[in-house]
């Protein structure tokens, strides 16, 4: 399955820096909403911006009002492993 189709249930919007944390593998969602911070990440103190990151753990996502907008669970399941994997 190629999970890179530019389709609405395959966008997350990010900020740049969160997009770069969830490229890097330093966070992750997994198919339940959730973020999760990388060890990496949690088990290191460097300032406000980490710090703000590093509060992401267990919080939820916001998903859109229609539920056919949210985020497809299956190409989560299959990042959130690759993000596991990297720790």
């Amino acid at each position: 399955m190629n999970n890179s189709h530019a389709v609405v249930p395959n966008g997350i919007p990010l900020s740049k820096i969160h997009h770069a944390a969830f490229d890097a593998h330093l966070i992750g969602i997994d198919p339940d909403y959730r973020l999760h911070v990388s060890p990496q990440l949690r088990d290191q103190h460097d300032g406000p911006m980490l710090e703000a990151l590093k509060r992401l753990q267990g919080v939820s996502v916001h998903l859109p009002k229609r539920p056919k907008d949210y985020p497809d669970r299956e190409r989560l399941s299959v990042r959130f492993e690759r993000f596991r994997a990297a720790y």
